[in-house]
């Protein structure tokens, strides 16, 4: 992903906040955000990184306006941490302020624009490396949002790559993983092979959302059941508890709701065809 100077065509940035937007399937807001904080970055490395510096695109012309702010700071001011010290390229002491300023305040901020600038080959490197980071995070996000409520549900994927009996299934709008033990033994798949999973678990780790894939588990065998069964899916018959040992065989406790229908005659079927 390529981000334009500062001097870039306005219309420039617009566009590339689209294709990503379009690609990533985030917002587009998400992306110009990213791409504001990559060029703040880049403008401090360029003019200092003690300097308070602003980029701002407006989200339908796509004018960029980039800004260096000095904020008025009580004469008593002390820092909240340790590690924070008087800054004097962004911050001014009210009695030196009023010196110049009859009007200075604690809290006024005086605004000085920049003028655009081109981006080196570090200040671009740079910029590619938050956006990208942004556009991860903003990725990860929304995968999370999407599989957080679909733990116990049924999916069809992809097989996207095998790494040490762990199978990676590709979802459309995210990725899963099935562990070596929540597979079938003796079942192997190869890359590109379309395949059906059950969602147990969805985590939300630091390296990103992890949807947690299973055809071992004993939800698995009752959904499928679910869907093979009207009456079960109807909820006329309840599925109590079931357990498997995966690949061989499997039990389940089921329960009717109604006197009139025979739970285990309905969900063996007749002659067993279920």
């Amino acid at each position: 992903m390529a981000v334009a100077g500062v001097s870039a065509n306005r219309l420039e940035l617009l566009q590339i906040a689209d294709a990503v937007a379009r690609e990533k399937n985030i917002d587009k807001e998400i992306v110009v955000e990213a791409i504001e904080e990559a060029i703040q970055k880049g403008a401090k490395s360029r003019y200092g990184a003690h300097h308070d510096i602003r980029a701002k695109i407006d989200i339908k012309s796509g004018e960029l306006s980039l800004t260096r702010h000095v904020t008025i700071v009580p004469d008593d001011w002390q820092p909240e941490d340790e590690l924070e010290e008087f800054n004097d390229s962004a911050m001014v002491r009210l009695t030196d302020a009023s010196k110049r300023d009859p009007e200075a305040v604690v809290g006024k901020e005086y605004v000085e624009t920049l003028p655009p600038f081109e981006f080196g080959r570090v200040q671009t490197q740079m910029a590619r490396q938050v956006v990208t980071g942004k556009v991860r995070e903003a990725e990860r996000a929304n995968q999370y949002e999407e599989f957080k409520d679909r733990v116990g549900e049924i999916v069809n994927g992809t097989v996207k790559r095998v790494e040490y009996g762990n199978t990676v299934v590709d979802l459309g709008r995210g990725e899963g993983i099935m562990r070596r033990n929540d597979s079938i033994p003796r079942e192997v798949f190869n890359i590109g092979d379309r395949i059906r999973t059950y969602i147990y678990d969805v985590r939300a780790e630091a390296k990103g959302p992890q949807v947690m894939l299973s055809r071992s588990h004993p939800g698995f065998m009752a959904k499928l059941f679910a869907q093979e069964v009207p009456e079960v899916y109807d909820g006329v018959i309840e599925i109590r508890a079931a357990a498997r040992d995966a690949g061989s065989r499997a039990k389940m406790a089921v329960l009717s709701n109604d006197s009139s229908i025979d739970p285990v005659g309905a969900c063996v079927g007749m002659r067993g065809s279920r």
